[in-house]
């Protein structure tokens, strides 16, 4: 039995590429802080640490905008082989800021929200 609210669309973006180098290669780019930061800088994230790890296949940090209002988003990289010795990798990012939240959640009985001009 699949659970519907893990297929319904997140306040987010996901974007999926297929590159040439292998799985393990890959994760040593995303998990290790010394090679992360070339692409991914120490200043954009909320904390240096992952907030979540499988390691070899999935790896999600917390960000943080460096300019006011200072969202918070999660960003999560997966990993899988592809049938040619390079790598899937998907990247999702989701705002995740609690001072949105109200905005995101669907209504019980299907209605989305709407907004009213002023």
């Amino acid at each position: 039995m699949s659970d519907p609210a893990r297929h319904e669309p997140g306040p987010g973006i996901e974007q999926a590429y297929a590159l040439s180098e292998p799985p393990e290669k890959v994760w040593r780019a995303l998990s290790l802080p010394a090679l992360r930061e070339h692409w991914l800088p120490e200043a954009a994230l909320a904390a240096p640490e992952p907030i979540a790890v499988t390691p070899g296949r999935e790896v999600s940090y917390r960000m943080r905008e460096a300019v006011p209002p200072y969202l918070e988003s999660t960003v999560t990289f997966r990993i899988a082989p592809n049938g040619t010795g390079g790598t899937c990798l998907r990247i999702i990012h989701e705002l995740t800021d609690a001072r949105f939240t109200h905005l995101t959640k669907a209504a019980a009985n299907g209605n989305a929200p709407r907004l009213r001009a002023a």
